[in-house]
Parts: structure tokens; sequence; C-alpha cells
């Protein structure tokens, strides 16, 4: 194996638990990798500021990529590289997610945007990114400045219609993919959790053979197939695990850590 000198991790399904919880063998694994001059950092379906609470307890120092990957920010969650959804196309996917039935939210960089305060996943989403939403009436004047709209629903059969229906319905003006099984993310053309893995690799000067990339859903592909090392979380679908080169343990069984402990390994002299 290629010696690794970058690691990229999800976090939701991959660093944390089910209950959104950071182990302390999580923390400590990423710091092994800073001990041993490997770098790491972070990509996610989360908006940057559910981002921000990771970066100190896991030694964070490079930029991070919310959104899927389709902006990057630094360590203060300030855009390096930001893309927008086109306006027409958020107004299509209003319209698309709107015609399924399921909970809309809107994210710009700076906030959580709904119309419906007591949604299903609303009380998940302010734990999990420890931030409220904007309730607001219209989502028309935020159309311009949309990073990521989400369909969120306890019907996850649904929602794959519904992702197959938005791919129908944008083609190639926005990615649509789900980071959970009952999200959806609609986010920027062109920009995905590959490409923030591959302008890591290159602001890093090294050659994507050296990176590997550690996740547990759809979204997660994009990051598996450019990197030379790539890990999928024991609670992935076989699916998802498919298109990894390894898999590991669980998130429910410090599977993280775990995948970090082999590349310590593999890395060694």
């Amino acid at each position: 194996m290629t010696r690794i000198a970058l690691v990229v991790s999800d976090v939701d399904g991959t660093l944390l638990t089910k209950d959104k919880t950071l182990t302390d063998a999580a923390r400590k694994a990423a710091q092994r990798l800073h001990e041993a001059g490997i770098a790491f950092t972070i990509t996610s379906s989360r908006p940057a500021i559910g981002m921000r609470f990771l970066v100190e307890p896991l030694g964070i120092t490079l930029p991070v990529g919310p959104f899927n990957g389709s902006s990057i920010v630094d360590v203060n969650m300030r855009p390096i590289e930001q893309s927008l959804i086109p306006a027409t196309a958020a107004k299509h996917a209003l319209s698309v997610l709107d015609k399924f039935g399921v909970d809309i939210w809107l994210f710009t960089n700076e906030a959580w945007l709904t119309k419906n305060p007591d949604g299903p996943y609303v009380p998940n989403e302010k734990r999990a990114i420890l931030a409220d939403p904007t309730i607001i009436a219209d989502f028309s004047p935020y159309l311009s400045a949309a990073c990521k709209i989400v369909g969120s629903s306890r019907d996850f059969d649904l929602l794959v219609r519904c992702e197959a229906a938005m791919h129908d319905a944008l083609g190639t003006q926005a990615l649509a993919v789900r980071s959970q099984n009952y999200y959806l993310d609609i986010t920027p053309p062109g920009h995905d959790k590959g490409t923030f893995v591959t302008a890591t690799a290159q602001r890093l000067g090294i050659p994507l053979s050296a990176v590997a990339t550690i996740g547990d859903m759809h979204n997660d592909v994009a990051m598996f197939k450019v990197s030379g090392l790539s890990i999928a979380m024991g609670n992935a679908s076989d699916e998802v695990k498919s298109f990894a080169s390894r898999v590991t343990t669980s998130n429910e069984d410090e599977g993280f850590a775990k995948a970090m402990e082999l590349i310590l390994k593999e890395n060694a002299p």
C-alpha cells in the first residue's frame, strides 16, 4: 500500500456515534495521525456551523468541507471557496420536494432556514449541528444564497423515489444525493466530497494515491472513487461497502479508531 499522507473523514455515522458523540478513542486516533505526520481533515453534508465543534478536539488545522464538500472553509468556518446552487435549480428542487410532501430546509453559509419548526427531524438536526433554525414564511428571498437544500422524511422509500425524481428534474443543474436514509441533499453542481478530497491533496502537494478516506453513506462514494485507500464503516449499506477497498466496524464499535490504527500500522516502516 502507498504510504498514506492524508486522511479525510466523514462525520455522521463515521466519526460520531448514533447519539452524535465523539468518543475518546476517535479523538485519540486523530491525535495519533497528527503525531505520525499524517494530515487529517473532515468533510460532511453538515453546514459549516455544524462542524466548528469538532475542530479543536480533533486538532484540525486544514480547511474542512461542509455541504458535501461543495464549500471549503477555514477552521473558523470562514469561506475559502464557496459554491451556490443556481437559483433556478434551487426553485426546481423546492418544487420537487414539495410535490413529495417532505420537510424542506435551506442552508446558507450562516443560517438554517425552515418553514416548519415542528418537522420530524428538526430536533435531530438541532442536536447534531448545535444550532437552531430560523423560521421563515417563504424560501424565495434566499434562493440565490442556497449552499444546500435538504428534504427530510421518515419514509425512506419515498425519499429514494424523490431522489430519482430530483435527478430527472435537475439533470446537471445540481447534485442530489442522500446523506442519511432520512435526508436528501441538493448541493451545487460539479462539487462533491471527491472534489474536496482532490483540492485538499493538491493543497498539500500529494498524490491521490496517498489519501485515505472513510465514510458510511452514498455521498461518501465520490471520495472513495478518488482516494488511494477507501474505508467503509461497518454500518454502511452493502452498496456503499462495494465501492470501498476496506471495511471497518460500525460507528458504535469504534470503527473510525480501528481504521486509523490499521492505517498507522501499515504506514509503519
